[in-house]
């Protein structure tokens, strides 16, 4: 007959072997496990000042980074005259227009920062039953204002 020692050991061995087990299949059964990358992480805590000063220098830098993509107001006034000075006619009513080929032109001449508005799926999104297949010049630069 065993003691009472030997019967935890074994049970806490077989409790090991199953748990490795366990664990170890559903590691090995979804492989997307390895491909998913880590997206959450803790806040550091009170007393880690360094973990701390690490977050707020990259909140920091990351910050700046933004701020250098957005468009000051003297590329803003370069992008209006651009628009308007290659609009397509005829008007409709006080708005004009710009067809995609002339889009594209203001595109290549308004420099790298608007680059990432002059593209074919912004133009589809605001492009609205007109007959000549163009988009409003002001619904435009409203949107580049708002996401820009």
């Amino acid at each position: 007959k065993k003691s009472e020692q030997e019967l935890k050991d074994e049970e806490m061995e077989l409790f090991t072997k199953y748990y490795m087990e366990w664990k170890g299949e559903r590691k090995s059964g979804n492989a997307s496990y390895v491909n998913i990358p880590r997206f959450y992480y803790r806040l550091p805590a009170e007393d880690e000042v360094l973990l701390q000063k690490l977050r707020e220098e990259s909140r920091a830098v990351f910050l700046q980074r933004k701020s250098r993509e957005l468009l000051d107001n003297e590329e803003l006034q370069n992008l209006w005259f651009l628009l308007d000075k290659h609009q397509t006619s005829p008007m409709i009513g006080e708005e004009a227009m710009i067809n995609y080929e002339n889009f594209l032109e203001v595109g290549e001449k308004a420099g790298p920062k608007c680059k990432q508005f002059f593209t074919a799926k912004i133009f589809a999104k605001l492009l609205h039953n007109d007959p000549y297949g163009r988009i409003s010049i002001m619904q435009f630069f409203n949107y580049v204002m708002r996401k820009g």
